[in-house]
C-alpha cells in the first residue's frame, strides 16, 4: 500500500462561495471533504453511473500522489497549469512505502495514471525509452491498451485507471483482470474508476459505489451496477421494448 487516506486539511477546505460550485456540489466530494476517504485494500474499485463523480475522485487521488491529471508515468516532468480545482487541494495520508519511492531516483517511481479519453495520445510514446517498443498506432485500441497495461504496470507501485474498459473486449477485461489482481498480490496498489461488472468482481478488491449518495463500500452482487446488467441480460426485450416504442 502506497496511501491509506485522501482528505483535505482543515486550513484547505474551499469556502461557502466555492462550496456551491463544481466539483463540490456532487455528493461523493461534499462527502470527501466531510469525512476523508480510507483506503483499505491493495485494490480499490469505484464503481458509478456517468456523473456520479468517480472519475473525480480517481484523478484528483492521481494528481494529489504526482501523477499527471491528464494521465502518464509518475516519473513524467511534464505537469499542466492548475491542475484539477480538487486535486491540488487534496492531502494523502502515505505510507513510508510511498515516502521512500517519491524520495527516490526518478527511474525508481513506479506509477501510471491510464484515462481512457486521453489514452489514444500514448500512441506517440511508441519506442521511447522507458516505455514500450511495440507500434501501438498499428494496433487496435484494445491491443493498444492491453500492451500499455503489460509494459507500464509491470512493477510493485500506485496505479490508477479512470475507466480502462472502453476498449477491452469480454476476453480483453478478463486478461485486465488478471493483470490488476496480480498487482496487487505482489505490493503495487491500484485505484479504478470503471462501468464494468467484471473488473467490479475482481478478487479481493475493495468495492466503492459512488451515487446521489455519496460513497459507500459495497458487495458485489449488491452494486446498482451489476443488478442493472444481470435484469438485462436476463429479459433484454424489457428494456429495449421501452426505448424503441418511445
Amino acid at each position: 500500500m502506497f496511501v491509506e487516506r485522501a482528505y483535505i486539511r482543515e486550513n484547505d477546505l474551499p469556502d461557502d462561495a466555492e462550496r456551491s460550485q463544481w466539483p463540490y456540489t456532487v455528493p461523493c466530494v461534499d462527502q470527501l471533504l466531510e469525512t476523508g476517504l480510507e483506503f483499505q485494500k491493495p485494490i480499490t474499485i469505484f464503481v458509478g453511473d456517468n456523473g456520479s463523480g468517480k472519475s473525480t475522485l480517481v484523478e484528483s487521488v492521481a494528481e494529489a500522489f504526482g501523477l499527471n491529471p491528464e494521465g502518464g508515468r509518475l516519473a513524467a516532468v511534464h505537469r499542466p497549469e492548475g491542475g484539477s480545482p480538487l486535486g491540488h487541494r487534496l492531502a494523502l495520508a502515505k505510507t513510508a512505502s510511498a515516502s521512500r519511492m517519491l524520495a527516490g531516483p526518478r527511474l525508481r517511481k513506479q506509477g501510471f495514471f491510464l484515462r481512457a479519453e486521453t489514452a489514444f495520445r500514448l500512441t506517440a510514446l511508441s519506442g521511447v525509452p522507458g516505455y514500450w517498443e511495440e507500434n501501438t498506432a498499428e494496433m487496435s485500441h484494445g491491443e493498444g491498451f492491453l500492451t500499455v497495461f503489460g509494459k507500464m504496470f509491470d512493477k510493485p507501485g500506485f496505479y490508477v485507471m479512470d475507466e480502462p474498459e472502453g476498449a477491452l473486449s469480454f476476453s480483453s477485461c478478463l486478461q485486465l483482470v488478471s493483470l490488476i489482481h496480480e498487482l496487487g498480490q505482489t505490493g503495487s496498489q491500484v485505484l479504478c474508476a470503471t462501468h464494468s461488472p467484471i473488473l467490479a468482481a475482481i478478487p479481493g478488491a475493495d468495492l466503492i459505489e459512488v451515487g446521489d449518495h455519496g460513497f459507500r463500500r459495497r458487495r458485489w452482487q449488491d452494486l446498482e451496477l451489476v443488478d442493472h446488467w444481470r435484469r438485462y441480460l436476463e429479459a433484454p426485450d424489457r428494456y429495449v421494448r421501452h426505448l424503441v416504442e418511445e
